[in-house]
């Protein structure tokens, strides 16, 4: 199965699995498994994710992508949980297949391990920042999503370090030149400015961006 068809392959799974969910929803409708308003807010968020993960391809400044893309990620999974916040992450993992240094860098490397990287790397980062907001939910909400905001691009840096040191030796070998050894090569010639970034901007906006959310639903329901 050449690359291409894989991709092709999870996008339909992915398109099934949500209409799956959706007629799940509907066959239950004295307690809904998903409200109205966590899909269409959802389905934003959606739009919103791809187009920053677009975005971020193309933008940068020096050595540092512009990439807001794991926003989304940590809003879904703050305000509508760990289920929203996966699906997400797995939607941020099928944008980044598609990304030019995904195609040219890793897909000619090893494509499965490529394709499952992808996916699976983000969506654990959704699916835990909902999972440790949880406790918050109650009691010191800011606090919770300020945690959960930096488990995101924690948990998919981590995760992409991990599978690169496994799957991708070649292309690390190829970076190590002028580095002492794979792990400097890693971790400040490929991860390097790009986390920083994407760690502190998620970490500043998200847990912002969210209280903003949360105040304004406050309203619409007591309006």
């Amino acid at each position: 199965m050449t690359t291409f068809a894989w991709i092709k392959l999870i996008i339909v799974l992915a398109f099934i699995a949500v209409i799956v969910l959706l007629s799940i929803n509907k066959l239950t409708p004295k307690k809904h498994l998903i409200s109205t308003k966590m899909i269409t807010a959802t389905g934003i968020l959606t739009a919103v994710e791809i187009v920053l993960q677009i975005a971020g391809n193309f933008i940068a400044i020096g050595p540092v992508s512009i990439n807001l893309s794991l926003i989304p990620i940590a809003l879904g999974a703050i305000l509508y949980g760990p289920f929203c916040g996966a699906f997400l992450g797995f939607i941020n993992g099928l944008s980044v297949l598609f990304a030019p240094s995904t195609l040219a860098v890793f897909m000619p490397i090893n494509p499965v391990a490529t394709i499952f990287l992808c996916i699976l790397k983000s969506t654990l980062a959704g699916l835990f920042a909902g999972l440790i907001y949880l406790p918050f939910k109650e009691k010191r909400q800011f606090v919770g999503s300020i945690i959960a905001s930096m488990i995101v691009p924690i948990v998919n840096t981590g995760l992409f370090a991990i599978g690169s040191l496994i799957f991708f030796r070649p292309f690390l070998d190829a970076v190590a030149v002028g580095f002492p050894n794979l792990y400097a090569a890693l971790f400040i010639g490929v991860i390097g400015w790009n986390f920083v970034f994407e760690f502190l901007v998620n970490t500043a906006l998200s847990p912002a961006l969210a209280r903003v959310v949360k105040i304004m639903q406050h309203k619409q329901v007591y309006a």
